[in-house]
């Protein structure tokens, strides 16, 4: 069963993501993220600039692309919907909606910052797995 983790009180969630991503990669982890297209393109370009001396190996893959061979191994994929990459364990949700597919992951991180609306939109994607019987963990964002 797929393990859910809600992160919140992220002051900047792409930031955040960010460094989630790259302790995911030092530990040598697969990652995907979804969320609407318009955030995975401001993540992709943040991914490129948000370390000067680290690179975090990601791909950007478009609903209806395939990737070419050479590129499975990245180790973040950002995926405009999550069956995209259901080979990989972890999935990181910054859409507003629980994404469809999540089950297929071993784990799943919902990203929320302290804004009303995100927090509240978060509350009621906790409800849905939890009314579905997952296994939820609240972990608190240091700042």
């Amino acid at each position: 069963m797929t393990a859910v983790e809600f992160h919140y009180n992220a002051a900047d969630r792409l930031a955040y993501a960010c460094r989630l991503l790259r302790k995911a990669v030092r530990q040598g982890s697969r990652v995907a993220v979804t969320a609407p297209g318009e955030t995975l393109t401001r993540l992709d370009a943040l991914l490129w600039s948000f370390d000067p001396i680290e690179f975090i190996p990601h791909v950007r893959l478009r609903a209806g692309e395939s990737l070419p061979a050479r590129l499975l191994p990245t180790p973040v994929w950002l995926v405009d919907a999550a069956e995209q990459a259901a080979h990989q364990p972890v999935l990181v949700n910054l859409g507003v909606e629980p994404p469809a597919g999540f089950e297929s992951f071993a784990r799943l991180i919902e990203v929320v910052s302290a804004q009303p609306d995100d927090r509240e939109r978060a509350r009621l994607r906790w409800k849905h797995y939890a009314s579905r019987g997952y296994p939820i963990i609240r972990r608190e964002v240091p700042e």
